[in-house]
């Protein structure tokens, strides 16, 4: 679905999305877009953060709180306040116009993949107080569940994998995201934000989730428990 009132810059990603075997539902509103979302099986979202009536941010937040699909804000709002926003609303990514389509198209279908993929696996990751269950999708801290986005996840899972080993930045938009080349490491960091928010007892001294300055973030090995699991 693309929310976007620009009868112009809807037509482009309908174009390219059409020549992608999508196929597109448009909303001009947010308003609209509650109610084809409704009367749609949608994948995922392309939204526009200024709209007339409810603003880009409040649809994504509605959406979030019904549904975990993929959703991309398309903004020509290129303050990083406006895109961490954004992503704390619920978006997965974010590209600013003018857009490389061919770029968009790579982001969307890598979060279709890991969307798709999400229940893949029956392993569980135990690191600390932290347990993922790859199977159900679902994560506790010191035993009881916690909410996480799909892509924040992701991310925690591919952090506990490594074992203790940092990874960069470029490493998680590459792997996580399925970025190649130069990206924004600012959506790894607010992401950070957010995972630290919600497990993390002090999120500003946080002890699980840390930096390495200079090279990235790690989850550390020595708080992981040995009842099983990995690491």
């Amino acid at each position: 679905m693309v929310v976007e009132d620009d009868d112009a810059i809807r037509l482009v990603l309908r174009t390219n999305l059409e020549d992608e075997g999508y196929r597109v539902v448009e909303a001009v509103t947010a308003e609209q877009a509650l109610v084809e979302f409704l009367d749609h099986q949608i994948d995922v979202v392309l939204i526009d953060l200024r709209l007339p009536g409810i603003q880009g941010l409040d649809l994504i937040r509605s959406l979030r709180a019904v549904t975990q699909i993929p959703m991309i804000v398309v903004t020509a709002q290129v303050d990083s306040h406006d895109v961490v926003v954004g992503l704390e609303a619920g978006a997965d990514d974010y590209v600013t116009k003018p857009f490389v389509a061919k770029e968009l198209m790579a982001r969307i279908r890598t979060l279709l993949r890991r969307s798709g993929n999400s229940v893949s696996s029956t392993a569980v990751l135990v690191c600390g107080p932290i347990e993922l269950d790859l199977d159900s999708v679902e994560v506790r801290l010191h035993g009881e569940h916690i909410e996480l986005s799909r892509i924040e996840f992701h991310v925690l899972a591919e952090l506990i994998r490594a074992r203790g080993r940092v990874l960069s930045r470029d490493h998680l938009l590459r792997n996580v995201w399925g970025y190649e080349g130069v990206a924004d490491g600012r959506v790894v960091d607010n992401l950070v934000y957010r995972l630290r928010s919600k497990i993390e007892q002090d999120p500003a001294n946080p002890e699980l989730l840390t930096t390495v300055r200079g090279f990235g973030y790690r989850i550390r090995a020595e708080r992981t428990s040995g009842t099983g699991g990995a690491p």
